[in-house]
């Protein structure tokens, strides 16, 4: 995609649902259009268009061999694509972590003022 960087584009081609089930299937092994549209509910010529746009991101590659063209995944954009989401799991990991630890202060501040009242050595 001219002018879009690798990672856009990545995110781009998975936005689609279609298109995240076609690298489903191609996870599991090489296949040809007609392979890939069966267990879809669209046209071949859709297909293609969709494999296009994976093949522009550099998701998949497609070799021919005789009269049949088979698409390969190419795992590495998607792997450069989880790296760059485990970056926000991460400090995401790290917020809720802290949030854990204040609301258990909180909650433990709480249990010790409530004790503080209900045990009646305290109330005179």
């Amino acid at each position: 995609m001219a002018g879009t960087d690798q990672l856009s584009a990545v995110f781009s081609a998975l936005s689609d649902p279609t298109r995240r089930a076609i690298i489903a299937e191609l996870a599991a092994r090489d296949a040809t259009v007609t392979e890939l549209t069966a267990p879809l509910s669209i046209s071949m010529p859709a297909v293609s268009r969709h494999l296009k746009v994976l093949e522009r991101a550099a998701l998949i590659s497609r070799s021919r061999s005789g009269k049949w063209r088979a698409s390969h995944l190419e795992a590495a954009p998607l792997r450069e694509a989880a790296d760059w989401i485990e970056r926000y799991r991460r400090l995401w990991d790290s917020s809720l972590t802290r949030l854990d630890a204040h609301l258990a202060a909180v909650q433990a501040a709480g249990r010790a003022t409530d004790r503080m009242v209900d045990d009646p050595r305290e109330v005179e």
